[in-house]
């Protein structure tokens, strides 16, 4: 569908050179002299790799629609994730470099979103936070206070973050999916 480059945002898909980009970020950019254009940093879907693109605000662009799947993460085999569609219960594999960094928090039976174009995987979403424990925590360093202080910590996963001194190992917290922060402690 043919949209105005004026209208792009963070997160809409475009066919640019007959490639697939992702939005990172766009902004509306008027020069001291001429017609405002538009400043869209982008990302290939398939490949990774950025780039920035002008476009004049009245530029017409191809914006993709792609299709949201809630689908049930199954198991891991090599580099390749299997999902499960909530819906029509077909199975998909994912290639982990689709996933990104979150495949870490990849939990089994997650329900996540996956974004499709053409039947081909695009993205994985997973839920903003997960609960895990954590199996190793260091010892709080003496006259450390609790509001400015962290320690770090090592989770179920494998994954270090950064938790705070009251927290020990044993403990199940929240963690912050994107980026795998402490959020608070788990309440169960």
């Amino acid at each position: 569908m043919q949209v105005d480059a004026n209208t792009l945002r963070k997160g809409h898909v475009i066919d640019y050179n007959g490639k697939l980009w992702a939005v990172i970020k766009s902004e509306i950019m008027i020069p001291g002299k001429g017609n405002a254009i538009i400043q869209v940093e982008m990302r290939d879907v398939r490949t990774g790799i950025k780039t920035n693109v002008r476009f004049r605000t009245q530029e017409s662009v191809e914006k993709v629609q792609l299709q949201e799947h809630e689908m049930q993460y199954l198991f891991a085999s090599g580099d390749d994730y299997t999902f499960m569609d909530q819906e029509t219960f077909e199975q998909m594999t994912i290639p982990k470099d689709v996933i990104g960094d979150p495949v870490a928090f990849l939990t089994e039976s997650m329900v996540c979103k996956v974004m499709t174009y053409e039947g081909s995987p695009l993205s994985v979403e997973l839920p903003a936070t997960v609960v895990l424990e954590l199996v190793e925590a260091d010892p709080v360093v003496k006259g450390q206070t609790a509001a400015s202080s962290y320690k770090p910590a090592m989770l179920s996963n494998g994954v270090r973050t950064m938790v705070p001194p009251f927290v020990e190992a044993g403990t199940r917290v929240v963690v912050n999916t994107a980026d795998g922060s402490y959020v608070e402690r788990a309440r169960d």
